[in-house]
């Protein structure tokens, strides 16, 4: 990055951190979104005039077939990827109207994601994955440190800091993902089938994280097969099906 770049990164990060969770009445709003994709002469839509509304806090659970479009949706939401029709507001702010280095800024500071394959770096340690995404942050190297330290501490990690994702279970991976997706200490926490992979166990203490998460005042959106995530006291279920979104009654 150059001079200029972090100047203008610095910038934009400001901005963001300026925005005032108070007045925000949605963390995620979408009206009337649709992605379509071009194969070739085809086109697939993924998303099919998606409306939706989720407040500061709420829990919302969403379910269903691989290939329904669940992904596409997160993606979305969590600034990734653009809409082809429709408006995407993260914390009230029309996302889809700036371009994409105040995208990757906004959600940095706004969102943190849980992947199912759990995206670490794999050169770097437990404690740099968590690191990682404080960069942009004003705080020193040894407040950054401490405070991923502190993160790790909170997802049962505190022994294993110095140590490459190879190193970890997958158990353990998942849960350093979510200790840098708490990173920044973001409104919203997006996650993308995240006990998929994991032993019975292992997944207990990922739904666990995220129960913890949302009563902390976080707004979680999770796509997900399991059951349990579901039931988590307060959630919201929606189900998706070719690219529909529709409550579950």
């Amino acid at each position: 990055m150059s001079d200029d770049d972090a100047w203008v990164a610095d910038d934009i990060y400001e901005t963001i951190e300026s925005i005032d969770s108070d007045g925000v009445k949605f963390a995620v709003r979408l009206q009337n979104v649709s992605r379509r994709y071009s194969l070739g002469k085809r086109e697939i839509d993924a998303l099919k005039n998606i409306n939706l509304g989720i407040g500061m806090g709420e829990f919302v659970a969403i379910t269903g077939a691989s290939g329904s479009g669940k992904t596409t949706l997160l993606n979305i939401i969590g600034a990734i990827d653009y809409a082809t029709e429709g408006r995407v507001f993260v914390m009230d702010v029309p996302i889809g109207d700036y371009d994409e280095s105040f995208r990757a800024t906004f959600r940095l500071a706004n969102t943190g994601f849980i992947f199912q394959s759990y995206n670490l770096i794999s050169t770097l340690t437990a404690l740099e994955n968590v690191m990682f995404p404080m960069q942009l942050t004003d705080k020193s190297l040894d407040e950054i440190q401490e405070d991923s330290l502190q993160l790790l501490e909170r997802v049962w990690l505190a022994e294993r800091t110095d140590h490459l994702p190879w190193q970890l279970s997958s158990g353990e991976q998942q849960r350093v993902a979510i200790a840098r997706a708490m990173a920044n200490d973001p409104p919203i926490i997006l996650a993308d089938e995240p006990t998929a992979n994991l032993d019975s166990e292992s997944a207990k203490m990922v739904r666990d994280l995220l129960q913890l998460l949302h009563q902390s005042g976080k707004a979680v959106i999770a796509m997900t097969h399991d059951s349990a995530i579901v039931r988590t006291k307060g959630a919201r279920h929606l189900t998706m099906a070719d690219g529909v979104l529709s409550s579950n009654v």
